[in-house]
């Protein structure tokens, strides 16, 4: 399995430089080379998955393998959502992040046994809570962008940015819909939480459910803020922040001290 690892971490890190590198050239990056490269590495990603979750007759979903499938996720709707809308100026971040991420799970590899097919319930709240969180975390990734360019253009430096890179109005527009689906995402993750699970509050949940409540509510108001009273720019910016750092302090803030931390030491 380290061979795959290293030959994931390669192909991220290939993709990356690929578009990094002609980010500002005037012909702009080249599509074919960092989609193929993207998109093998992306298919060895999942191997990589399958092998280390699924080794055992039970599944690993230890913080880094969880932090794995959440990176290819992203890293997947990024690259698919990149022939219709230019993700130069996100790509770069989303594969080097990936690389990252599987680098740490290769390096600090811990163990997490579940048995989730005998609990189709729980299959489905951490099916939608990771698809939430991924969507959410893509609409973070969008608000950095939106705040890139309306830098650039503030001061008057679009000769800066390539024409490849998507009009500001547009990524608005994508950030808005990500929120969108991704907070009505977060609430069944929550609600199915509450149905299904009976301890959201005990001891080693409470944090992850209330930060998880506060996130929501914050997307809650950004979104009515946005369609009743025209919020735009920098406070869809900070709020879509900030719930992400809730979101991503909720779901792997404790499993990283107990699992990474703790356990290596």
């Amino acid at each position: 399995m380290q061979w795959i690892s290293l030959v994931v971490i390669l192909l991220y890190v290939i993709a990356a430089s690929a578009i990094s590198a002609r980010l500002f050239h005037h012909q702009g990056p080249q599509p074919r080379w960092s989609t193929l490269t993207g998109t093998i590495a992306l298919i060895a990603h999942f191997v990589l998955l399958n092998q280390s979750i699924f080794a055992a007759p039970d599944q690993n979903m230890s913080m880094t393998n969880v932090a794995s499938l959440i990176a290819w996720l992203i890293s997947l709707s990024m690259t698919v959502a990149s022939f219709s809308l230019s993700s130069a100026l996100l790509l770069p971040m989303v594969y080097g992040f990936s690389a990252l991420v599987v680098l740490i799970n290769w390096l600090l590899p811990s163990v997490h046994m579940m048995h989730l097919q005998y609990q189709p319930a729980l299959i489905s709240h951490i099916t939608i809570a990771l698809v939430a969180y991924g969507c959410l975390i893509i609409a973070f990734l969008y608000a950095l962008q939106l705040s890139y360019i309306n830098y650039r253009l503030k001061r008057k430096q679009a000769s800066m940015l390539h024409s490849s890179l998507p009009p500001l109005m547009r990524v608005e527009a994508v950030l808005i819909k990500l929120l969108l689906v991704g907070t009505i995402l977060l609430l069944m993750s929550l609600v199915s939480g509450f149905v299904f699970l009976d301890n959201m509050f005990a001891d080693g949940q409470a944090h992850k459910t209330i930060l998880s409540c506060i996130a929501w509510v914050i997307y809650v108001a950004t979104l009515i803020g946005h369609y009743q009273f025209g919020w735009r720019g920098k406070l869809i910016i900070v709020n879509a922040s900030i719930g992400a750092i809730l979101l991503t302090l909720a779901y792997f803030g404790s499993r990283f001290v107990k699992e990474v931390i703790l356990g290596h030491i």
